[in-house]
């Protein structure tokens, strides 16, 4: 199996731990740190972790698990994941999806307020959502409220929302592709932002200037490079301009979601130079997959913003590595068969979502390692960002005190994507059929195994 799981009698080293009872231990000669990667020991009492050691420190008579070569990250953190229950669960559910993410490493999750019907745009939508969760959820979820509406009626929710824990706010600058979540305008959100700031709350945008997408050429039939041209980098370019304007008018913390357009990052870096509170994120797709490789018809690969070229990838490369962006998410967005119209592969009409939060780590460490990164750089990108972005201090790093939610990775073992060992509801991804390194070998949650197929334990988390 690559480790060995026994008890141990005495210290290898003879050195005494003092930790407040009696402990499991799980130790690497890969643990992967807040300051990079050395062989330790993580100890791991009543689901958080007490103490890390060198790594033949460990007390006498606990339970060791060896992981021979294999690496110990902490558990990713994927901010950006549509569920889709309720209302649309023959789309995506909380046990399909929590299963899926427990497969790939993910143990918490953060769910977008829309594609469920309700939305989460009130608190007796979030108290639904919150008890149809319970009770089937592999991993930790919390939830994103919603920002929607043509005028500012739409945002006496957002208190109550916020007093009830949501992590922050969604809004969609253009139209999101469901009736029941309207996009704004800049003024709207204006004035919901005025609301946030003074809450202190994150708001996550949807970030494609409408004018723009209007202006762009109509999407026809099969053609990929017809879906790219009717969503141009102008759109991202002039959106994160207008929120980078909003965030210094404002005083509001603003993030852009699934950042496709390397055009953009220019604004992005001057925002940054400015010192406002004003981040972005990307997904593994954007980091993966190139216009140039995606066929026609091939409605797996849809998703909006767009898929770019080759020249774009490289420079979302770039600015990952020089910092730029605060995370890397999958913005998990399955639905059926019919709805992504994989029988026509009509892109004017299809479904746009990519599933992959079963795949993100390996997809990513898959062109991380090509391009000189560490499994340092990408728990940064996947697990510590995500969380701080989120606000969620004891996820997504190995310190004393946080949560013993821990991922057993095979850096050095890869696989061929099957769709028959997908865990999310409908086994659609434009990963099938591609190899990718970095094998998941366990899934711990609070110290406990969480790997797709044990019964659920994941907690509803709030802010």
């Amino acid at each position: 199996m690559g480790w060995s799981t026994s008890p141990t009698s005495t210290s290898p080293t003879g050195t005494s731990v003092d930790l407040p009872e009696r402990a499991q231990v799980l130790r690497s000669h890969r643990v992967v740190l807040p300051d990079g990667e050395r062989p330790a020991a993580v100890h791991v009492v009543a689901g958080r972790i007490a103490a890390i050691t060198g790594f033949d420190e460990v007390p006498a008579d606990v339970l060791v698990t060896d992981l021979g070569p294999w690496a110990l990250l902490p558990g990713v953190v994927d901010s950006h994941v549509h569920v889709n229950e309720p209302g649309r669960t023959e789309w995506e559910g909380f046990a399909t999806a929590t299963r899926a993410a427990a497969a790939g490493g993910v143990t918490t999750i953060i769910d977008m307020p829309l594609n469920a019907i309700p939305p989460t745009t009130s608190l007796a939508a979030l108290e639904t959502k919150r008890a149809v969760a319970a009770g089937q959820i592999a991993v930790d979820v919390g939830f994103w409220g919603g920002i929607i509406g043509a005028d500012t009626r739409g945002l006496r929710d957002l208190a109550a929302l916020h007093d009830a824990g949501v992590f922050g706010f969604k809004a969609f600058l253009a139209p999101s592709g469901v009736e029941e979540f309207p996009h704004v305008s800049m003024d709207v959100l204006a004035a919901a932002t005025r609301h946030t700031a003074r809450m202190g709350a994150l708001t996550v945008v949807h970030a494609e200037a409408p004018a723009v997408l209007e202006a762009a050429p109509p999407v026809v039939g099969r053609a990929f490079a017809s879906w790219l041209a009717s969503r141009p980098p102008a759109a991202e370019q002039q959106a994160v301009a207008g929120l980078a304007a909003l965030s210094a008018a404002t005083g509001a913390r603003l993030h852009v979601l699934h950042l496709s357009a390397a055009d953009a990052l220019d604004d992005l870096l001057a925002a940054r130079a400015e010192g406002l509170a004003f981040t972005a994120e990307t997904c593994p797709h954007y980091l993966t997959f190139t216009a140039e490789e995606v066929p026609d018809g091939a409605t797996v690969f849809k998703c909006a913003p767009p898929i770019r070229g080759r020249a774009n990838l490289d420079r979302m490369w770039d600015a990952l590595t020089e910092g730029l962006l605060a995370g890397v998410v999958s913005d998990h967005s399955p639905s059926t068969p019919e709805v992504k119209r994989i029988d026509t592969g009509d892109f004017a009409a299809a479904w746009g979502g990519i599933a992959s939060v079963q795949l993100g780590l390996s997809a990513v460490w898959t062109q991380a390692r090509i391009r000189g990164h560490s499994l340092a750089d990408v728990v940064a990108w996947m697990c510590a960002g995500p969380a701080d972005l989120a606000g969620l201090p004891t996820k997504g790093r190995l310190t004393v005190g946080a949560d013993a939610d821990l991922v057993v990775l095979d850096p050095d073992g890869s696989y061929l994507v099957e769709p028959s060992m997908l865990r999310h509801r409908h086994p659609l991804t434009p990963y099938a059929g591609r190899s990718l390194d970095g094998l998941v070998r366990a899934t711990y949650l609070r110290g406990v195994r969480a790997d797709g197929d044990r019964p659920p334990r994941g907690r509803l988390l709030a802010r």
